[in-house]
C-alpha cells in the first residue's frame, strides 16, 4: 500500500508540475495589500498530498506569499501543528491576525477562506 501511495504522490507532484496554475497579476499595491495580509499565515502540509497540492494551486493561481512548512517530514513543523491545532491533518492554515492565532482544516474551507474574505475582500 505504501508503495501504491508514493506512486500516486510522484503522479500528482508530476501533473501539478506539468498543469501549474498561472498567478493573478495585480498592479504593485495591490499585491503589496494582500502580501501584508497573508504575512502571518503559514499553511502546513504534506508535499505530495492531493488535498494540499489544491491548495497551494490556489495559493498559487491567487498569487499569495503564504509560507508553507512540511509536517510530514519535519518533526518540529509537526509537533508545532499538533499542539496548535490539536491534530496531525493536514492541509491546515495557521491565520495569525492582530496577535490571534486560528487553525482551519479542510481544503475547500481555506480555499474559500483565501478567495474571498482575502482576495475578494
Amino acid at each position: 500500500m505504501a508503495i501504491i501511495r508514493w506512486v500516486l504522490g510522484r503522479i500528482i507532484l508530476l501533473l501539478n508540475f506539468i498543469f501549474s496554475p498561472s498567478g493573478t497579476k495585480r498592479s504593485l499595491e495591490e499585491q503589496q495589500k494582500l502580501d501584508e495580509q497573508t504575512q502571518g499565515f503559514t499553511l502546513y502540509q504534506f508535499e505530495a498530498c492531493p488535498f494540499c497540492v489544491k491548495v497551494r494551486r490556489a495559493i498559487k493561481r491567487n498569487s499569495l506569499k503564504i509560507e508553507l512548512r512540511d509536517a510530514k517530514n519535519n518533526p518540529e513543523h509537526r509537533q508545532q501543528l499538533l499542539e496548535g491545532g490539536g491534530a496531525i491533518k493536514v492541509p491546515c492554515l495557521r491565520i495569525e491576525k492582530q496577535g490571534e492565532v486560528t487553525w482551519m482544516y479542510e481544503s475547500n474551507d481555506i480555499i474559500q477562506y483565501l478567495e474571498q474574505d482575502i482576495v475578494g475582500a
